[in-house]
């Protein structure tokens, strides 16, 4: 019971961490939501091309693969593993097969979103 109230206690404080520096962010800079979001994508690409995402997520897990850092983690290990596969093709194609999974639950839930309620344009 302690080991698991250790690891929710991480997964909070890694993905609340990530949160709160993004809060920040757009509280004391001019840099706009949609600029810190593909800075958090590139950050987990290039934090994992030096080999320090991946222990982080062995350390957070899902505190750490959630955010979007995560998601540029599974890109960057999408082209790793399809590169070593395919070849350079692999770098064209593997950051969309590791992040398929994402994109489509992204797409349902927008898809679902605009059923259930019905958005009005800003006049």
């Amino acid at each position: 019971m302690k080991e698991l109230l250790i690891d929710f206690l991480l997964v909070f404080a890694v993905g609340g961490g990530f949160c709160v520096i993004a809060q920040l962010l757009i509280d004391f800079t001019k840099i706009t939501p949609a600029r810190i979001l593909v800075s958090y994508v590139v950050a987990g690409v290039i934090l994992t091309a030096v080999g320090i995402y991946e222990p982080l997520i062995k350390l957070a897990g899902c505190g750490a693969s959630t955010p979007l850092t995560g998601f540029g983690y599974a890109l960057a290990r999408g082209v790793e593993g399809a590169v070593r596969d395919r070849g350079l093709v692999g770098a064209l194609t593997g950051g969309l097969t590791g992040t398929a999974g994402g994109i489509t639950a992204a797409m349902t839930c927008g898809f679902i979103a605009a059923l259930v309620f019905h958005g009005k344009p800003k006049t």
